[in-house]
């Protein structure tokens, strides 16, 4: 009865950090490439010129936006597995066998964060490297 209590109070945890992130409010004011501030990202004069669509698709914008979310994801799913790893390790009642379990699921979860971190510097090492004006 207390592993369940255990997984159940930790489950509830986890839903709740990450509903108060999902529920942040975003930005009120956009700032423009021009410099000026405005209310929405339609106000700004190059989206107006335009008609709505900016002239800053360029490749190296969207390598680091496909970039940005690659990293985050592989991120959040480290830190899921450190964090399953933690509870594991935490609910594991002194067996070794367990224990050992939980020890080697927060090393990889770790290693694979150290691995994204690193790939991350050199990737975007490279592309600045690339597409330096």
């Amino acid at each position: 009865m207390k592993k369940v209590m255990l997984k159940v109070v930790a489950a509830v945890l986890m839903v709740v950090g990450i509903s108060s992130v999902a529920i942040m409010e975003p930005a009120h004011a956009v700032i423009c490439s021009n410099g000026t501030t405005e209310a929405s990202i339609e106000e700004c004069p190059e989206w107006k010129d335009k008609g709505g669509v900016s002239d800053n698709n360029d490749m190296m914008g969207t390598l680091n936006t496909v970039l940005n979310v690659v990293v985050g994801l592989v991120g959040f799913v480290s830190v899921a597995v450190i964090v399953l790893g933690g509870i594991s390790f935490a609910t594991s009642q002194g067996d070794t066998a367990r224990t050992t379990k939980a020890k080697n699921t927060i090393l990889y979860g770790v290693v694979g964060l150290v691995v994204v971190l690193l790939a991350f510097a050199i990737v975007n090492f490279v592309l600045n490297s690339v597409f330096a004006e």
